[in-house]
């Protein structure tokens, strides 16, 4: 489907060669009289193959560009779970957990667990945010979902199709294409899935221990506990019982916040680059093979930045309440522009590759990083500062 910019741009195309014609012959007649059918028809698949050119190039570079972050997260991970140092498995004891995992985890296992969560779970949120849920309604209409929530359903059908006529037959062909790639997905999941768990059982258990599995696995009960194991953890019931174990925890982690705020606020804050010492940067810089200047800029910037910050916040805190105000505006400014300009800029990064930093300079990189980096910083001195300001007057005023 072509993209917005697109669109736009095979309009642009379009439209070329008749200002181009325009400015060349102001008095002829009119350029569009000078074009026959086909020649026009030939300027528009020209324009439409534009369009669809530039819209793969884009889709191209967001596709590599989230490849490159999921190879990021993986390496992550691969470093958390480390697995390098542990000792090779037997292959007989590796074979007896994989006849394990054939039986444990067949062909179609994940998407018969999925089955349980999808027949209902997919079905019900589709419901909940589909064009007759009270919430939809209410965000087309405006009108309060109290209020809708006091119709019947046969009028709130009735709402939703006057939006959408052919809501019924779009959430179908939804179900009808996302079903089947949830199953191909889970498809592609299951071998490695084997895999991992055949290692992960050959050395949790011994060879006899494996042997004794088999051996119950290839009984009649056995067979039905490895085709039903993995979709009863998706069962409703077993879902809903998790589900409502959820609050009690969520309430201890409320009850308790209280003192896990205590024994974080007794903590000494930690340290930022700009109260480094001389002595304690060159240190740093010999420990990470720079430059120390690189670190002493870094430094002197933040601290700039942070004065600066905490000067302009101790001048507009005239009282108390002018500097809530004050405050509560200036952040909500900050943040306003800071998602324009991350809007700005992603939209600059999706239509122009100039953006995209693997084409960027070393030192273009490093400038770029540096002042994000002082920028991060200065936002949480500044909102420290602002928070120990209005500490600070809290103290002056009466309880």
């Amino acid at each position: 489907m072509p993209t917005f910019k697109s669109i736009l741009l095979a309009g642009a195309v379009a439209m070329l060669p008749f200002g181009a014609q325009a400015h060349a012959a102001p008095k002829e007649a009119p350029v569009a009289e000078t074009f026959t059918e086909e020649e026009a028809q030939a300027a528009g698949e020209a324009a439409a193959a534009a369009g669809a050119e530039e819209a793969a190039a884009s889709a191209e570079r967001q596709k590599a560009k989230m490849q490159k972050e999921m190879d990021e997260a993986i390496a992550l991970i691969e470093k958390m779970f480390d697995t390098s140092s542990l000792p090779p498995i037997e292959p007989a004891r590796l074979a007896l957990a994989q006849k394990a995992m054939g039986a444990l985890i067949p062909s179609g296992s994940l998407e018969k667990m999925m089955d349980n969560l999808y027949g209902k779970m997919f079905k019900t949120l589709m419901g909940e945010f589909g064009g007759q849920s009270d919430m939809m309604l209410s965000i087309q209409t405006g009108v309060e979902s109290d209020k809708i929530a006091t119709l019947d359903e046969a009028t709130k059908g009735k709402i939703a199709d006057m939006f959408d006529p052919h809501r019924k037959e779009r959430e179908d062909q939804i179900t009808k294409v996302v079903k089947p790639l949830i199953s191909e997905v889970l498809g592609d999941m299951e071998p490695p899935m084997r895999e991992g768990m055949s290692k992960a059982y050959a050395r949790k258990f011994t060879a006899a221990q494996l042997t004794d599995l088999n051996s119950f696995l290839a009984t009649p009960t056995g067979t039905v506990y490895a085709s039903e194991w993995m979709a009863v953890q998706a069962d409703p019931e077993v879902m809903l019982s998790i589900i409502k174990a959820i609050p009690p925890l969520v309430n201890k982690f409320v009850d308790r916040a209280p003192e896990i705020e205590k024994d974080m606020k007794d903590l000494p804050k930690e340290k930022q680059l700009s109260d480094f010492s001389d002595k304690e940067l060159a240190s740093l810089a010999k420990l990470m093979k720079v430059d120390v200047k690189v670190l002493k800029d870094q430094r002197d910037m933040w601290k700039t930045d942070t004065m600066e910050t905490t000067e302009a916040v101790a001048a507009d805190a005239v009282s108390a309440d002018d500097y809530a105000v004050d405050a509560s505006a200036d952040y909500a400014v900050e943040a306003a522009d800071a998602t324009l300009a991350a809007a700005d800029a992603a939209a600059d990064a999706v239509s122009d590759p100039a953006y995209d930093r693997s084409n960027w300079s070393a030192a273009d990189l490093k400038r770029v990083e540096g002042l994000e980096t002082a920028y991060e910083n200065a936002s949480l001195a500044a909102q420290q500062a602002a928070e120990e300001a209005a500490a600070n007057a809290r103290k002056k005023l009466p309880d």
